[in-house]
């Protein structure tokens, strides 16, 4: 049976198309740095925000009636049918990943063993629908934030009922996830964070947090899986202050709890800009610790205080951050996957295809741009003359730990003239980014 009638198959027609169900920009096949395009994007869809978010928002009931939630009342069965609707989008879309949440695929129960109940039947239908289609599973994660049982954080809940339930949770997530092939495993924090520290034992629930790590990754090498471990960092909202605020703070996590070998980062457009970061920064920092794992694509709106999770379409963000997955060698596991939601406002099936389209003509833009910078060097040639100086002579004797304070005063203790310095030209480098982008 086709649910989405009014989405045709998307293809590529060029820039100069007017159609606006075809990519004027993403070419799949088209061969950029030696690898097809649509291996450097791996897209994904996002399961959450594509089938299950209907447009509620804090000030107001859901916009969006979608007709396949309307053929029946029962949960199961409405869970059953998303999913088939799920893979007809991403037939039709050209997508060949995507992502979910367990509460995202199948309906929570009573009591947690019919909640596994009910994703072992929805979890036979994603197999047979992945077997049919060939689409792969980018990563699993476990829903540890919307029920009330969270209220006060999951592996950092004060509550060690709570803290039991949730390891039972995503021991679940992660054996479907294993199940179905999954190159990763996020742990999205959600409320694993404070309102206040008043009431807060911070390290216990820090020390906890980490405790809950390496359960999972002793349970991973327990059921076989090989998947990549992924934390996603974010800074506040729901809570005031998380503990995976930015990606250096996970970073720092990691390295004291003895996880770094373990796990990743899946870093989010939204969240970088809510810790008061670029993405590209975010990327960087991982790029450089060799933790880079996946990305989460989106973007959120800088005159809001909150995570809109909007489809990205700013194209120097996009330049940005895949010039930052280029430096560090492209996604391995991970992929672009949109955690990303239409507006409110754009309720109709077809705004469904225009986001994703929008989204993914926008990052095929900033991978062209991206590689063409970095095939030219043209920014890296300005980095490698401004730090000329640790090439040779005493620069390079500091890299290689040849000289300690006491050389360094000997050497520069009569030295009359500084060798000057040199121009940072962030003006011209800016300059050059708009030239390539616009062309």
């Amino acid at each position: 049976m086709e649910y989405l009638k009014e989405i045709p198959k998307i293809n590529y027609e060029g820039s100069k198309s007017k159609n606006p169900l075809a990519y004027k920009y993403y070419n799949p096949e088209e061969v950029i740095l030696g690898k097809k395009m649509k291996d450097h994007l791996k897209f994904s869809m996002a399961y959450w925000h594509t089938l299950v978010a209907d447009g509620t928002d804090p000030f107001g009931d859901g916009t969006m009636e979608r007709p396949w939630d309307e053929e029946t009342t029962d949960p199961l069965e409405r869970a059953k049918i998303r999913v088939r609707v799920a893979f007809e989008f991403m037939e039709k879309m050209g997508i060949e990943y995507f992502a979910f949440h367990d509460r995202d695929i199948a309906p929570e129960g009573e009591t947690l063993e019919e909640s596994n109940k009910n994703l072992d039947v929805v979890v036979d239908v994603i197999e047979k629908e992945m077997k049919r289609t060939g689409i792969k599973l980018l990563w699993g994660t476990a829903n540890l934030f919307a029920n009330k049982r969270f209220v006060n954080g999951a592996s950092t809940s004060p509550n060690a009922d709570i803290f039991a339930f949730a390891a039972a949770q995503v021991k679940k997530a992660m054996e479907i996830t294993h199940r179905l092939g999954g190159a990763g495993y996020t742990f999205w924090g959600g409320r694993e964070g404070y309102e206040t520290l008043l009431n807060t034992d911070m390290k216990l629930e820090q020390d906890n947090f980490a405790r809950f790590l390496h359960m999972a990754v002793d349970y991973a090498k327990e059921i076989g899986f090989k998947g990549q471990f992924y934390i996603e960092p974010k800074p506040k909202e729901p809570t005031k202050h998380q503990y995976d605020f930015d990606s250096a703070t996970v970073l720092s996590f990691l390295r004291k709890y003895d996880l770094m070998g373990h796990f990743k980062l899946n870093i989010e457009t939204n969240h970088a800009t809510l810790a008061g970061h670029t993405m590209n920064h975010e990327v960087r920092l991982a790029v450089d610790n060799d933790s880079l794992g996946s990305v989460d694509a989106n973007q959120g709106d800088l005159l809001l205080g909150w995570d809109t999770d909007q489809f990205p379409t700013n194209v120097y963000d996009t330049t940005l951050t895949m010039y930052e997955i280029i430096r560090g060698g492209g996604f391995t596991t991970g992929g672009l996957n949109f955690d990303s939601k239409v507006r409110r406002a754009s309720f109709t099936v077809e705004d469904l295809a225009y986001a994703h389209i929008a989204g993914m003509d926008t990052y095929a833009i900033g991978l062209r741009v991206a590689a063409k910078l970095w095939e030219d060097k043209a920014i890296e040639d300005i980095l490698d003359k401004r730090y000329a100086s640790y090439k040779d002579g005493i620069g390079l004797d500091i890299v290689n730990k040849k000289v300690g304070f006491k050389e360094l005063e000997e050497y520069i203790l009569n030295k009359k003239e500084l060798d000057s310095n040199d121009s940072g030209r962030q003006e011209l480098i800016e300059s050059i980014i708009n030239q390539y982008i616009i062309g």
